[in-house]
């Protein structure tokens, strides 16, 4: 993986919003379901496949006071475990 790869979620999981902007991801194929807090949530919805991992990382740096630039190692490890569960992935760059 590189700074340039973007993270895109898996279309099949389902985001529902709950309380105090929590939220929980739901894979109707497995009945998995999957805990984000509101950080997490925030990923979440740039997981389009247009945002590298480093644009995520500039937006919760303008999005929320105190996030320091050592969060991309957070980041990026938060991604991989989405990935690893199957709730995301990385679209296939093309030359």
């Amino acid at each position: 993986m590189s700074h340039t790869d973007k993270p895109i979620a898996n279309p099949l999981i389902v985001l529902r919003e709950e309380f105090d902007d929590w939220a929980i991801l739901f894979d109707p194929d497995s009945g998995d379901a999957f805990g984000l807090n509101p950080i997490g949530v925030h990923i979440w919805k740039r997981l389009d496949g247009n945002h590298a991992v480093k644009d995520i990382l500039r937006d919760l740096q303008e999005g929320y006071e105190d996030v320091p630039d050592e969060a991309e190692g957070d980041l990026q490890e938060f991604i991989e475990d989405l990935v690893q569960r199957g709730l995301a992935g990385y679209e296939i760059q093309k030359d």
